[in-house]
């Protein structure tokens, strides 16, 4: 028996984040927006197309929202789908991390 599993939004994130070039155009676009000739600038290494094909993949997981000015392609970061996959996975354990670390401070200094 086999169970159909459906593709959540955080998969889409985590597969947008999986591959480097992706993590490099984020940060690219992290202190503002670029064209996307400017991003294609940035990354010599592999051509424009594939540049495109990457922010596709990064605008359907909705970390990249493109805004067309004329012929201009506009690439701005969205960072939010990142704070919900840091506040469900990262944030809580986090948490619990710390709280492990303070009773062993209060341990070893109560000795």
């Amino acid at each position: 028996m086999s169970i159909a599993v459906t593709e959540t939004a955080d998969d889409l994130v985590f597969k947008a984040l999986a591959a480097p070039v992706r993590r490099a155009i984020l940060d690219a676009l992290k202190d503002n927006p670029q064209t996307t000739s400017e991003l294609c600038a940035r990354f010599p290494e592999i051509d424009r197309c594939t540049v495109m094909q990457h922010l596709k993949v990064l605008e359907t997981a909705d970390l990249v929202i493109p805004h067309k000015v004329g012929r201009v392609r506009w690439n701005h970061l969205n960072a939010l789908p990142i704070q919900g996959i840091h506040d469900r996975w990262i944030g809580p354990h986090a948490a619990a991390a710390v709280n492990v670390l303070s009773r062993l401070r209060q341990d070893l200094e109560g000795r």
